[in-house]
């Protein structure tokens, strides 16, 4: 793998270009997640945001705003409203996944319980809305409320399709632009909808968060098993042991031999798994060249991103931004 120093410039960059910015969102979040009569409620959220994360979704939204220089401080709204609603969303992903890490560390719902994560997710949705009726912006209100449903119905969608040998790419697709890339879109889009950006430019904005976010989320599923990192929190394999159809799966089930498919019926479907069984998974993907198959879709996504913003006015932050889309595929490197 490529030196994380040179991989991740563009996101250092941001983050320092935008650092007054994320400096007020921390703080406005901070502010915004504590209750008074319930101090479950801060114990949870504290403990999610020590467990650091690179807040790519508010930085979608400050740099947006920014580029289109935007005066005022809604924009900080914005970026920790969408902070919330993806820190809720984490937070009900993992009792529904029934996971026990994240980010190399305890999940609130081992350390706590399945109830107590829901009803603070339930929380920090409810303070996303106050936030973000604050800006007194119709078009926002409309937008990130359109956003949340999709994404529940991306939550919903995925846990029908679920251990189902007959999960398409296509379905797939829809999952992943539910319950990932929606609020990418919208983190990005929303950033410039405050600014008071042209149509056009919005959905650039648009079209660049969702091909961002789903080239992001292919990517995670093919550094499952391609990339060991328990600093990441993941081992090689950890989706195959949680009987996940990521992408790579998907396309080694499509080309499976009857006794392959067995194979995967036992493991996946059923949950049958024994030692060895990954060296045997790890085997399909590379015979049916999955894994280099995903990572080529992988990088359409993140071409098609640049792209969408190259009418977007030529500056730094547009130029960091499609650096960005490159950074997420050159993790896979």
């Amino acid at each position: 793998m490529k030196d994380i120093e040179v991989v991740s410039q563009p996101l250092k960059q941001l983050t320092a270009k935008l650092a007054d910015d994320l400096r007020s969102v921390d703080l406005l979040i901070r502010e915004r997640m504590v209750s008074q009569n319930v101090p479950r409620i801060p114990e949870v959220t504290q403990y999610l945001l020590d467990a650091g994360g690179k807040k790519l979704r508010p930085i979608l939204t400050l740099a947006s705003a920014n580029m289109f220089d935007y005066v005022g401080h809604y924009h900080i709204y914005l970026a920790a409203t969408v902070e919330f609603i993806h820190t809720a969303t984490l937070l009900h992903d993992d009792v529904v996944d029934g996971s026990l890490q994240r980010r190399g560390r305890p999940t609130p719902n081992l350390l706590w319980d399945n109830k107590s994560s829901v009803l603070v997710g339930d929380f920090l949705f409810a303070r996303s809305f106050q936030l973000m009726t604050e800006t007194n912006n119709l078009r926002v209100l409309e937008l990130l409320a359109d956003t949340s449903a999709t994404i529940a119905e991306g939550e919903v969608l995925q846990l029908t399709a679920a251990q189902s040998l007959t999960l398409t790419e296509e379905i797939y697709l829809q999952i992943v632009r539910g319950k990932t890339a929606a609020l990418f879109s919208a983190a990005a889009e929303v950033g410039g909808v405050i600014a008071n950006a042209s149509e056009l430019h919005l959905e650039a904005l648009r079209n660049y968060g969702d091909a961002l976010g789903i080239a992001f989320q292919i990517a995670d599923d093919l550094l499952d098993y391609t990339d060991d990192n328990p600093a990441f929190g993941k081992n090689i394999g950890d989706d195959f042991r949680d009987r996940k159809m990521t992408l790579p799966v998907i396309k080694a089930v499509a080309h499976a031999t009857e006794n392959e498919k067995a194979f995967w019926v036992r493991t996946i479907v059923n949950g049958q798994q024994q030692e060895g069984d990954l060296d045997e998974v790890l085997r399909l993907l590379k015979k049916y060249d999955a894994i280099e198959k995903t990572r080529a879709d992988a990088q359409h996504w993140s071409y098609k991103a640049c792209a969408s913003i190259e009418c977007l006015p030529e500056c730094q932050l547009r130029n960091l931004l499609c650096g960005l889309a490159k950074y997420i595929i050159d993790r896979l490197s």
